[in-house]
């Protein structure tokens, strides 16, 4: 039953995330990349204080030097160079594309967990790795001479892919510093009150430089479907997202979330098409498949 649950919140965390990437794009052009990227924060921030003030101090207290630096590079990965390289990605690629790059995430945490966390190289895992090279070259057309592939655009899929590493360095680090309380029954700590502190971690991170683009009259100008873009950015996607998946990672294994973050393309990809009037080509669309069959393949778990 806990198994089940685990990939139910993941599944959830990862449809919300496939949608962060239509939000940027809303709001990409408009404001800076570290204005969106700490408004969006800002706003997860005070939701998930209201809900959570009672225990946050207590865990404050209790965390050890340990803690806070498992804490400082969860946040630094998973939220502040994700945003900071997603959003730069999408102001020179589109927004199906930079979906469907994403998708490299289940590959690249499977080469993290050989090299970081000494997990067996499965050759289900090896096939799932080559697909999902093959995939991106697809979907960046370099088997058609290039043409559709400008500098600009390359600069643009490579911080994507940027992204798409913080994403897996998070959850390798996420599954492998599992964060617990000093408290005498020693329990994980509450997906909430987690989400809550990284939260605040990668606000602080984002602060400086966003104050640094004048942040102010960017936000004044924004129309109201930018604020509801904004908005569900902070309270959707990041706290909400975030709890999810917390809730699901301790109860499920680093491959099975590997798997499951597959459904990050494929709703950016929906979501482009059906909201933004995108049209990938046929190539793209093979490129996605053949990324999607690797994150099938990595997931897969050899018997014996």
């Amino acid at each position: 039953m806990q198994s089940f649950l685990g990939k139910l919140y993941l599944a959830g965390a990862f449809i919300l995330a496939g949608s962060s990437v239509v939000a940027a794009r809303y709001l990409s052009g408009r404001l800076g990349v570290f204005t969106i990227a700490a408004a969006s924060l800002f706003f997860a921030l005070l939701a998930l204080l209201l809900i959570s003030s009672r225990s946050t101090p207590r865990v404050l207290y209790d965390m050890t030097r340990q803690d806070w630096l498992a804490i400082l590079c969860q946040a630094a990965c998973g939220m502040f160079l994700f945003r900071l390289f997603l959003l730069t990605g999408l102001e020179y690629t589109s927004t199906g594309e930079a979906g469907l790059l994403t998708g490299a995430t289940p590959a690249l945490t499977a080469l993290l967990a050989v090299s970081l966390l000494k997990e067996p190289l499965y050759k289900t895992r090896i096939l799932g790795i080559v697909s999902t090279v093959a995939g991106i070259m697809l979907i960046q057309e370099v088997f058609n001479g290039g043409s559709g592939l400008s500098k600009q655009h390359l600069m643009g899929n490579l911080l994507v892919l940027a992204a798409a590493m913080c994403e897996s360095l998070f959850s390798v680090l996420s599954r492998f510093g599992s964060i617990r309380s000093s408290l005498s029954q020693n329990d994980e700590l509450n997906p909430i009150v987690q989400t809550t502190v990284v939260t605040g971690v990668a606000l602080t991170l984002c602060l400086g430089p966003a104050l640094a683009e004048h942040p102010v009259s960017a936000l004044m100008s924004l129309r109201s479907f930018e604020w509801l873009a904004l908005l569900w950015y902070g309270l959707i996607v990041t706290a909400l997202g975030y709890i999810l998946w917390y809730a699901g990672i301790k109860r499920c294994d680093a491959s099975v979330a590997a798997a499951f973050s597959g459904l990050m393309p494929f709703t950016s990809l929906c979501l482009s098409v059906a909201l933004l009037g995108e049209h990938p080509s046929g190539q793209q669309w093979l490129g996605g498949a053949m990324v999607v069959l690797g994150m099938i393949f990595c997931g897969i778990k050899p018997s014996g």
